[in-house]
């Protein structure tokens, strides 16, 4: 299977919103789906968007089969011109497991590392982020704040993208920019 990644582009707008929404309800059920939907058209519509780090991977057929968006974020209203929210990653369901997020999120470190962003911060399950290089974030003093639900601290990772940057950031980690995760 040939595969393309590469930045959001508008004919792919709508897909990639089915596509995640679909990812999400397959997987955790049609809350989620919905969830992810809204949370994704919300990050468009906010400053932090970066269109160039919205990401999909499309088969021979220009078909959406993986998606990764990194936006802006802050902590405490600190590092936003340092700091990406990794956040979601879908794979089409009968794909997975055969490195697509992988790909996506690599290209994306990339990109991001040429635009001068040096951390990347993840909520997930760390058996999927660990092998990406991230680390639990309270090990750094990036803490989840009341608007975090984790099942664990360590799900809560962040990675450096510029050496030594984490030794530079801390702060708690906050959701209430966003209406749809409050």
């Amino acid at each position: 299977m040939n595969r393309i990644i590469k930045s959001m582009d508008e004919k792919h707008r709508e897909e990639a919103l089915d596509f995640v929404e679909n990812v999400f309800t397959v997987s955790e059920g049609a809350e989620s789906g919905k969830l992810v939907r809204a949370l994704v058209k919300e990050i468009r519509s906010k400053r932090f968007y970066l269109p160039e780090l919205e990401l999909i991977m499309v088969d021979e057929k220009d078909v959406i089969i993986g998606y990764v968006m990194f936006s802006r974020f802050h902590l405490e209203g600190k590092y936003e011109k340092q700091l990406l929210l990794l956040s979601p990653v879908a794979v089409k369901t009968e794909l997975q497991r055969q490195h697509i997020s992988k790909e996506l999120i690599e290209f994306g470190f990339e990109k991001a590392k040429e635009r001068g962003y040096e951390a990347v911060l993840v909520e997930g399950n760390p058996k999927n982020y660990n092998p990406r290089g991230f680390q639990t974030s309270c090990d750094y003093g990036i803490v989840a704040g009341a608007s975090v639900e984790l099942p664990a601290p360590e799900c809560l990772m962040v990675k450096e993208l510029a050496e030594g940057a984490l030794e530079h950031m801390e702060g708690v980690v906050d959701y209430s920019d966003y209406q749809c995760l409050t």
